[in-house]
């Protein structure tokens, strides 16, 4: 592993410094390596490091057990994707919340054309097991990859089904990868690893304590472009994936059920209080996503003009309805602020990206 990744893990590991702080404490000073190599009169330079946070980095020295965790994953044979990875998870990284690091196994492709989330409650009825597996079905040839949570119930229907069809398809898990919650499903986690993967935020040996679950629920919302709600009841996990996804502006569905049933109460409010849409075929979500399922073209339109850094800023760009300030570019695609410039600057020569008002960018019409 690269100097530069331990650097990374290593900032990871500083106490009272957050997921975005360090976003924003990389975005400035170029790289995690720079982070630490920085005196404490620089930091403080640095928009939201006050006096307290730039004292502590300036002390901090965590790169021995940056280190170990480096030997430990290379030892399970996992990948450690940081935020600035082109593998990374394009969609996660849209997310105010996302996470810095990434442990994964698999040899799925992260950045899947189409994505979506299928959870629900981990006392499945029948009635909701087939509903997974038809939904699964209709999808096996609209090019989509699908994402659980490995756990009792829908999820790991949801995966099975996939599975059994050659979907790719993500498990997201609360502990380490080393760590397979709930033991009995180890065997589709190996499973899963050879057209999808299995993900987590949690370094390798964390044990899935239960508060690691509700931070494992964001990423499953973070990384697809929708949320179907299978079963859910009134209160549970599968609720707090959907309230996820809704918060970072990605569509919810729920499938509704039968009235007074326990495991219908939460898919049938979701749909009472709009605050998802009623899933009753696969046709709701080539409607709603407006997918083109006319014109299929499974080849990623690259841009060869551009280059790497250009095309994530477009990416980044396009992907956003509106205009975004010059912090914030850099901010979402970890380029340094200096080279952002630069790069905006090619676009416009391009006619790819117009400057607007307050220092913010658009693409052109």
């Amino acid at each position: 592993m690269s100097e530069e990744l331990v650097f990374q893990i290593a900032l990871e590991l500083i106490p009272g410094v957050g997921n975005r702080a360090t976003k924003q404490l990389m975005s400035y000073c170029g790289s995690a390596a720079s982070v630490f190599r920085s005196s404490k009169s620089k930091l403080l330079k640095i928009p939201g490091v006050g006096e307290k946070m730039a004292d502590i980095i300036s002390k901090s020295s965590p790169f021995k057990e940056a280190e170990a965790i480096c030997k430990l994953a290379e030892k399970i044979k996992a990948d450690v994707l940081h935020y600035s990875n082109p593998r990374f998870p394009k969609r996660l990284k849209q997310v105010p919340d996302a996470p810095n690091i990434l442990y994964v196994k698999g040899k799925g492709e992260l950045n899947p054309k189409r994505s979506i989330a299928i959870v629900g409650t981990r006392k499945a009825t029948e009635y909701g097991k087939s509903i997974t597996d038809k939904i699964v079905a209709d999808l096996s040839n609209l090019n989509v990859s699908i994402t659980s949570g490995l756990a009792y119930g829908i999820d790991i229907q949801a995966h099975k089904a996939c599975l059994n069809s050659n979907i790719p398809t993500f498990a997201i898990l609360a502990g380490g990868l080393d760590r397979i919650y709930p033991s009995v499903h180890k065997k589709y986690a190996e499973q899963i690893q050879e057209s999808g993967a299995i993900l987590t935020e949690s370094i390798p040996g964390t044990k899935p304590d239960p508060h690691l679950f509700p931070a494992r629920n964001r990423i499953i919302a973070g990384t697809t472009d929708a949320t179907i709600v299978v079963e859910a009841a009134e209160r549970g996990g599968a609720l707090i994936t959907a309230n996820i996804a809704d918060s970072y502006n990605r569509l919810v569905f729920a499938v509704p059920g039968d009235v007074g049933h326990t495991f219908s109460e939460g898919t049938n409010k979701l749909i009472a209080t709009q605050r998802a849409l009623i899933y009753t075929g696969v046709e709701d979500l080539i409607y709603h996503l407006n997918w083109d399922v006319s014109l299929e073209d499974d080849k990623p339109k690259i841009m060869p003009e551009l280059t790497v850094d250009e095309q994530n800023i477009f990416e980044l760009l396009s992907e956003n309805r509106s205009p975004i300030e010059i912090d914030l570019i850099a901010l979402k695609t970890q380029i340094p602020i200096n080279q952002v410039a630069s790069h905006l600057l090619s676009l416009e020569f391009k006619n790819l990206v117009k400057s607007m008002p307050g220092k913010k960018f658009g693409v052109t019409s």
